[in-house]
């Protein structure tokens, strides 16, 4: 699995908002349409008014990889342009294990990634 996190910076509050309002189809159809998509998210951040964060999840690295090819891509890349995008970082992550951040009677974990003795 590979995950993406990135964190897109804008002149404005209103300029992150209108960028969250106008991606907000090509999200949904990026979700829907697009082969080893598993989530697809940007999204305002709360505590910082010009800053939209972005969480992506897909099936494997052949599956990101194909959506840099695809026509949302490039629809979502001209979306943001036209907004202003003042800066981003971006990084993507292989993930090769995952587990629940609380057990299952619910209770906050005090260790991850612990194998069994």
């Amino acid at each position: 699995m590979v995950i993406v996190v990135a964190a897109l910076e804008f002149g404005s509050e209103e300029d992150r908002d209108q960028a969250v309002a106008l991606t907000a189809d090509v999200q949904r159809l990026t979700r829907e349409d697009e082969s080893g998509c598993l989530d697809y998210c940007f999204a305002p951040d709360p505590a910082i008014p010009t800053r939209m964060q972005v969480y992506e999840r897909w099936e494997t690295s052949e599956s990101l990889a194909a959506h840099f090819d695809h026509p949302y891509y490039e629809r979502m890349a001209g979306l943001l342009r036209g907004v202003g995008i003042v800066s981003s970082t971006n990084q993507a992550y292989l993930i090769e294990r995952g587990e629940g951040v609380y057990t299952d009677a619910g209770e906050k974990k005090t260790a991850f990634f612990v194998d069994p003795i």
